[in-house]
């Protein structure tokens, strides 16, 4: 090689230069020269065959292999499924959005002076996204999104397990109970509210909580489908000339309930406490409603543990009586557990009572986990959330200038009552008080509601006139007060679109990843290799089903149209 040649250059020409060469030799050395280079030419040639073989070889086997190990992946993910015996727990943080994690991690972090990599125990479980959309529109309400939990389908807002052509569809609750599996609901609002209802029972609409109740109860195409119901919403199985009781009619469905379909029936903290402090079995079918319609949110709750059993409580309890109920079974259990009151504060745009439903539904999750973990029969928790609620933004511009970069957690620290409750108390007030001064009540709002109730010392005249000015606003006014300070935003009342995060255990892995929400509801299917589709079938109505709705329907609303 000469010297003044690059290092790092290849003996091998081009073949312009070959040609080049070639000639010049062809000149001085004649014929013999010329042959040599022929030869030298040809060597060449089958350099760069060979080399050409090797690749393409090799790139085949990279590919063959390649296919392989992504057809080994796919096989363990199948093959997460456990053989034998097995549970799942569904979890739904009902209007719980990204921007709630947020929130609340930071919240807890200020509160128990945590450090700032001490996180949730959800956020050791994230796994993926799901995409809410509705049949019927991009931002969907509970109805759709639990029906596409439930049955794995899309539908249209307001929709119980019905389909948009108005057809019912099996829920994967009713094919488990088909199969041999052992049910329930655990919940914090009515347990006939749009979640709940979407699992043990069908209807046009969320509206018709009396026949969903009658559902759930077992007065269903199929039968009693639920072992175990806890939550909130004893009215609409009270009787409309009852105490207590919201239904269009008069039935009992408590005493139905004992009477023809075996329940056990409980509607006290002291009932509760016997059945679950008393160490015997649980008798199921259990039913136990807690409050008329939707237990206190757990920032007021916690004052009254004397009367209200918290989400982590009854969720203990239904696992407890369902794994010992399935314990000499082949089959297991399929429980659905909701953080209801999250979409509430939502709503009410209360940030307050935000971060304290969160924490409730994070030490609910918590003991699921922990359950898993010592049970010796092989399951599965998968939880997500059917929407956002209320445009959460955890920072707020309150005035034109160039918004600051922070947010204040120390003022939801102080509040120690939802605006649900303070409004409450507001109205109890201005009912008992109808001849107090406007001075009087004024003085009673500031001090006792919002300086006490929310921790605000610093209330404007005029955020204080608004109570006595508007007082059917005061459940928006209070909330608002407490975000302002605390430099929370919000962007609607209602519902968002945004994507909403999903959690899992081991097991769950095939959520990884953006999904569509009725991805999730094939999942559950599929996990507890269960037939909805069969369901479905059993569920078409024959003629006299539908005479028998004609005649409730009318019985409520009169002639149909």
């Amino acid at each position: 090689m000469s010297f003044t040649q690059p290092l790092f250059t290849t003996d091998r020409r081009s073949s312009t230069h070959s040609d080049e060469r070639a000639t010049e030799e062809d000149a001085l050395l004649g014929d013999q020269q010329k042959k040599s280079q022929i030869g030298q030419t040809r060597g060449a040639f089958w350099r760069e065959f060979g080399l050409f073989v090797w690749a393409a070889l090799a790139t085949a086997a990279v590919i063959v292999l390649g296919v392989l190990f992504q057809h080994q992946s796919a096989t363990r993910d199948n093959n997460t499924k456990p053989a034998g015996k097995r549970n799942l727990i569904f979890m739904v943080s009902d209007g719980m959005g990204p921007a709630s994690l947020s929130l609340t991690r930071s919240f807890r972090q200020y509160r128990d002076s945590l450090p700032i990599d001490d996180i949730l125990v959800l956020d050791q479980h994230f796994i993926g996204s799901s995409r809410t959309r509705s049949s019927s529109s991009l931002v969907t309400d509970s109805a759709a999104g639990a029906t596409a939990f439930s049955c794995g389908k899309k539908s249209y807002n307001g929709a119980i397990s019905i389909l948009p052509d108005h057809t019912p569809c099996g829920t994967v609750l009713e094919a488990a109970k088909k199969a041999g599996y052992m049910t329930g609901l655990v919940v914090t609002t009515s347990i006939t509210d749009a979640t709940p209802a979407c699992f043990a029972s069908h209807a046009n609409l969320r509206t018709e909580e009396d026949l969903i109740a009658q559902q759930e109860i077992g007065d269903h195409p199929l039968g009693r489908v639920l072992d175990l119901m806890l939550g909130g919403g004893r009215c609409h199985f009270l009787p409309n000339n009852s105490s207590g009781g919201c239904r269009a009619d008069d039935l009992d469905l408590t005493d139905l309930a004992q009477k023809k379909y075996n329940w056990t029936y409980i509607d006290s903290r002291r009932q509760y406490d016997d059945i679950t402090s008393s160490g015997d079995t649980i008798k199921l079918p259990l039913m136990g409603l807690f409050a008329d319609r939707d237990i206190p949110f757990e920032i007021d709750r916690r004052n009254m543990t004397n009367i209200y059993p918290s989400l982590d409580e009854m969720a203990r309890t239904a696992l407890k009586a369902l794994e010992v109920a399935t314990q000499d079974s082949d089959k297991g259990f399929f429980l659905m557990i909701e953080g209801s009151r999250i979409d509430h504060a939502g709503h009410w745009n209360d940030p307050a009572a935000q971060v304290n439903e969160v924490l409730a539904y994070d030490k609910a999750f918590a003991s699921v986990v922990e359950f898993l973990e010592r049970s010796s029969d092989d399951g599965v928790l998968v939880a997500t959330s059917d929407h956002e609620t209320g445009g959460l933004a955890v920072a707020r511009q309150l005035n034109e200038d160039y918004p600051e970069y922070l947010w204040y957690p120390e003022v939801l620290d102080r509040v120690s009552h939802s605006g649900e409750y303070l409004t409450k108390q507001l109205y109890s007030h201005l009912h008992s008080k109808s001849s107090e001064t406007k001075d009087e009540l004024r003085k009673y709002i500031l001090e006792e509601l919002v300086e006490k109730g929310l921790g605000i010392s610093d209330a404007s005249e005029e955020e204080i006139q608004l109570f006595i000015d508007k007082p059917l606003g005061a459940l928006y006014f209070f909330a608002g007060m407490v975000s302002r300070r605390a430099q929370i935003g919000w962007s609607t009342h209602g519902h968002s679109a945004v994507d909403v995060n999903i959690y899992g255990t081991a097991g769950s892995q095939d959520l990884r990843g953006n999904n569509e929400n009725t991805d999730i509801g094939k999942f559950l299917r599929h996990f507890l290799e269960v037939d909805v589709d069969e369901v479905t079938k059993e569920l078409i109505p024959t003629e006299e089903d539908i005479k028998s709705s004609l005649r409730y329907y009318e019985s409520i609303h009169g002639p149909a149209p």
